[in-house]
């Protein structure tokens, strides 16, 4: 069955979505817009992030937090900032609160509460929502019948229920990273389809599995600072201290979730990747020869488990000495050159014996992706596909964890629905009509 055409179809109802469509409509009430969404539920990914809390922003955000073009990220980040967003969100009956790390979460601690304000005004300004109607294609059409506009015309887009004609798109399909919620990566060959590229995709904000002989499943539970340090090929790329948790498969926690990206990255690329782990934060090697030596010079009896209890967590310091084949309720003084030296490298440069990264059901967020530079960052719209913007984690642009991403979603989709309903402005409403010639599709 044929729809439309309707002024503008969203496709993905996910953060970006419904915010390119709430705004579009704001911009221009008159417009008829429809959100098409392949997953059974609107907003999954919403529902299910920040433990079920949604973890809205940050209070600080700035283009160093993000991977991609960051000339571009810091325009596209100034057309709606952070106050701008906590602005918006109390507009919706949203209040946002600050948690010490600098994370924004609704008061009620709940993710629902911020999806169900999100669909309640869509609702008010009139906007379809269609959850469960996967889309199988997306043309380019020369005109629409009875239309007197210039190309673009519209686009003719299929999905497992019938067609809908639309006379702008946005693609906002996100990533590949939970694909439960819906997000299966088909926003991407949507693109290629149309003429863009699309940089290789990798897992990021995604927790890290080491090998079985590792003793990570002793600290199982166990969070702690740390600093990380990536080496690609030998050279070090990416340095970062944060939180650490230890679990039964390998490592996660802030440091590693952001650190990930540059490993998947780096093995996709197939580069040599390290992973090195300093439990001393701040301090070097040399620093921790010292404080050992004096250690030991005033308390030669003492247990190396007592010792390093005063620097790590106590499980933490018996595993390091187990590690290095020494009982951790040996006198520092008796510890052998040999093994001390390995103690000490164990804990400010301990290489993580990483096997893989925990796939796309587990990460967060997508690395890769159709590249900034192929986009207008004033409207989000396609510099090769005049009516067609794009907005989200389909971009090759992705944040750390913190909130970070949902502020890149909220923003893209600001700028793309209000400039996509700016090119609307004086236009004719169009009929139901046929598509008469559809472009031939790019490859």
């Amino acid at each position: 069955m044929m729809q439309g055409p309707v002024d503008l179809c969203v496709i993905g109802a996910g953060a970006a979505g419904l915010a390119a469509g709430i705004f579009a409509a704001e911009q221009n009430p008159r417009l008829t817009i429809e959100l098409l969404d392949g997953a059974k539920t609107i907003g999954a990914k919403i529902l299910v992030s920040g433990g079920g809390r949604c973890n809205v922003t940050h209070d600080r955000v700035t283009p160093d937090d993000f991977f991609g073009m960051r000339h571009l990220v810091r325009n596209v980040l100034a057309a709606f900032p952070v106050e701008d967003t906590v602005r918006w969100f109390a507009s919706l009956g949203v209040e946002l609160k600050r948690e010490a790390t600098g994370k924004l979460f609704p008061v009620t601690d709940k993710s629902r509460t911020v999806l169900d304000a999100l669909i309640q005004r869509c609702r008010q300004l009139g906007i379809t929502l269609q959850a469960d109607t996967r889309i199988t294609a997306i043309d380019c059409c020369d005109r629409l019948q009875g239309s007197t506009e210039n190309v673009p015309a519209g686009f003719l887009i299929r999905h497992q229920h019938g067609k809908v004609l639309a006379r702008r798109v946005v693609l906002a399909t996100g990533g590949r990273s939970l694909p439960r919620t819906g997000s299966d990566g088909s926003g991407y060959e949507f693109a290629r389809r149309l003429g863009h590229r699309v940089t290789p995709t990798v897992p990021a904000l995604v927790a890290l599995i080491l090998e079985d002989t590792c003793f990570h499943t002793s600290l199982s539970g166990l969070s702690h600072e740390v600093e990380l340090q990536t080496l690609v090929q030998g050279r070090s790329v990416d340095r970062r201290t944060g939180s650490l948790l230890w679990t039964h498969f390998g490592i996660s926690g802030p440091v590693v979730m952001d650190a990930s990206r540059v490993w998947t990255h780096s093995r996709e690329r197939n580069e040599a990747a390290e992973l090195f782990g300093n439990f001393l934060p701040g301090r070097t090697a040399d620093q921790a020869r010292e404080w050992f030596l004096a250690q030991t010079a005033r308390h030669p009896r003492r247990s190396l488990l007592n010792m390093f209890a005063e620097l790590v967590p106590e499980r933490l310091g018996e595993a390091l000495c187990r590690q290095a084949g020494s009982d951790p309720q040996q006198g520092s003084a008796q510890v052998p050159r040999t093994t001390r030296d390995r103690l000490l490298t164990d804990l400010t440069r301990f290489r993580f014996p990483l096997v893989r990264d925990r796939g796309w059901n587990f990460a967060e967020v997508t690395a890769g992706g159709i590249p900034l530079e192929e986009v207008n960052f004033r409207t989000m719209e396609s510099k090769l596909v005049p009516g067609l913007y794009i907005v989200g984690e389909v971009l090759d642009c992705d944040g750390r964890i913190g909130g970070f991403n949902f502020q890149w979603a909220w923003a893209t989709g600001r700028v793309a629905g209000r400039a996509a309903a700016t090119s609307l402005v004086g236009k004719p409403r169009g009929e139901h009509g046929e598509v008469t010639a559809p472009r031939q599709e790019r490859t």
